[in-house]
């Protein structure tokens, strides 16, 4: 009786041993991180409002997510602040259409990780989400004086403030300005002045001078009409004479 009592307590106290050897491995483990979630990021970054509400808008923000949780491709934002929104003219946001707020957002995303040292061997123009970097379209040239990094678009110029994120993969920047590409923002050029109208001459032409051959009022005509009709007469004239004059 008592070995069995002995053999229970035993065989609980071993059960209570990896119960709780199990609840400290748990206890233990790093919870798994869940997927990259930029405006996540920038939500609890703060002053960030205006931005997370284009990429929700615009879906520019699924397609980062998707890109970086799908794909060993590194992404750069370049993360306006509210402030730098509100510092553009009233209803410069709402004044464009669909398409150009996707590229305005796009123009904020470089497909490819860059560190902040990295920005002092980049070569410019450096190329965006939207598109071509050829002048008149999303030109990006970056600059670096020291510690501090340049972005320049051809309309307005920004400076790199600090990092909000990075993990080998995203690079989350901060800027002091809306980086406003040239194909929406650049001011149109002036319009061309028409070209003055040729003076026609007047001159007639040789065809128009000379009188037609063919016509029944030319005045020339008329008087070779009338010496025809003339010839003719005098003709039976004469031969009547002459005829009168033989019978005689």
């Amino acid at each position: 009786m008592k070995h069995h009592i002995f053999s229970s307590l035993s065989l609980l106290l071993l059960i209570l041993q990896i119960s709780t050897l199990a609840q400290a491995q748990t206890a233990i483990a790093p919870a798994p991180s869940g997927p990259t979630n930029i405006t996540k990021i920038l939500e609890k970054a703060g002053q960030f409002t205006t931005l997370i509400r284009l990429m929700k808008v615009t879906q520019v923000g699924d397609q980062i997510n998707t890109q970086l949780n799908n794909s060993n491709q590194g992404m750069t934002v370049f993360a306006p602040t509210d402030n730098a929104f509100s510092n553009l003219k009233s209803g410069t946001i709402n004044s464009l259409s669909a398409q150009q707020q996707v590229q305005l957002v796009q123009f904020h995303v470089l497909p490819n990780f860059i560190s902040m040292t990295q920005f002092q061997t980049v070569s410019n123009p450096l190329r965006t989400q939207a598109g071509d970097a050829s002048p008149g379209d999303f030109p990006l040239n970056v600059t670096t004086s020291g510690n501090q990094v340049n972005v320049s678009t051809g309309v307005d110029d920004a400076t790199v403030a600090n990092t909000i994120y990075t993990d080998g993969q995203l690079a989350l920047y901060q800027v002091d300005k809306v980086l406003q590409p040239l194909s929406i923002f650049a001011a149109p050029a002036p319009a061309t002045a028409p070209a003055p109208a040729t003076l026609k001459s007047k001159r007639k032409s040789p065809a128009a001078l000379s009188p037609s051959s063919g016509s029944d009022d030319s005045p020339a005509d008329a008087s070779g009409a009338e010496l025809s009709i003339a010839m003719h007469g005098m003709t039976v004239l004469v031969i009547g004479v002459s005829l009168f004059v033989f019978w005689l």
